[in-house]
């Protein structure tokens, strides 16, 4: 059918068009499975999610109600990528929605709804696969973002409408709910009855956190990435607020609660520095006299060589 319209399909402008028609429509609906399918799940069915997770302690078991802020904030910020996505005139943007983050948000909002039914079906080998699913294709919208579209301060909407729920979204499943789900699958939770066997996966969940971490302060001293830093600080303490927890997983998130910020604050005073160096920069002294050319005195030219023939024919 597409071959009877009097355009060249295959034309890439065509091409590039269509496919963001395709998201304008498809991406703000995704949005809105993934939002009814999530809040049916936590506020309607019972047992809910947060019953669910209740049900499987672990050594890095989150606190459900910072979760679901944190969510809640992502699809405050994904309402803004889609007013951006439709409204957006700028081409540059527009190249960075089609050829980077478009698709694999629009499928991540797929996935997170139905992460949130196995959730509740208790299908936690399903649950660590869709979530294994959900972080590649973050993690992949990341890297092609950064690659098509760097972000800068000078376009602040897209700074926090694309960039910004992006990154927060990866944090999601990397920082929390991927590990968590996997822990659950492989038996390393305790009773809720028996929060004496709480160092049941100690060493996991400490080995777990401090990667993810040591990860995170990484982007975010070499990036200088609010968003990040917000986003892991804000996973540490769901992390260290629920307790009981193993000591060294304990001690781990609310060291990284507390290095986070500092190391945002150390990297921008260090780049400060270093731009104000790169400013002012090496003070250029005039030549010795010694150096002068022809031996002549500094601040003077020396003598220039005359021809009498074709001055005087």
């Amino acid at each position: 059918m597409m071959e009877d319209l009097p355009i060249d399909t295959n034309h890439p402008a065509v091409r590039e068009y269509l496919a963001l028609i395709r998201l304008q429509v498809l991406t703000p609906l995704s949005l809105l499975v993934n939002i009814a399918t999530l809040m049916t799940c936590r506020f309607i069915l019972n047992p809910n999610l947060e019953d669910i997770s209740k049900l499987y302690p672990s050594s890095i078991s989150p606190q459900p109600s910072m979760i679901t802020i944190y969510i809640v904030a992502i699809y405050i910020l994904q309402v803004g990528y889609c007013v951006l996505l439709v409204f957006s005139r700028d081409p540059e943007a527009k190249r960075a929605l089609i050829k980077g983050c478009g698709y694999p948000i629009m499928l991540s909002n797929w996935v997170m709804g139905f992460w949130a039914i196995s959730w509740i079906l208790q299908a936690f080998l399903i649950s660590t696969i869709l979530l294994g699913v959900l972080l590649v294709l973050l993690l992949y919208a990341n890297v092609v973002l950064l690659i098509y579209h760097v972000p800068t301060t000078k376009k602040p909407l897209e700074l926090a409408f694309i960039h910004a729920p992006v990154r927060a979204f990866l944090l999601l499943p990397l920082g929390v709910m991927f590990p968590f789900s996997l822990f659950i699958t492989l038996g390393k939770t305790w009773s809720p009855g028996e929060p004496q066997h709480y160092d049941r996966g100690m060493w996991s969940g400490f080995i777990v956190v401090l990667v993810v971490n040591i990860l995170s302060i990484l982007v975010i001293a070499i990036r200088r990435d609010f968003v990040w830093c917000i986003a892991a600080s804000w996973i540490c303490a769901s992390q260290w607020t629920l307790k009981p927890k193993p000591y060294p997983v304990m001690l781990t998130v609310i060291v990284f609660t507390v290095l986070h910020p500092t190391a945002l604050v150390a990297s921008i005073i260090w780049g400060w520095f270093r731009g104000r160096t790169r400013r002012t920069g090496p003070i250029a002294l005039p030549p010795d006299e010694e150096t002068a050319p022809n031996g002549a005195p500094h601040g003077e030219r020396p003598a220039r060589e005359v021809d009498a023939e074709a001055i005087w024919g």
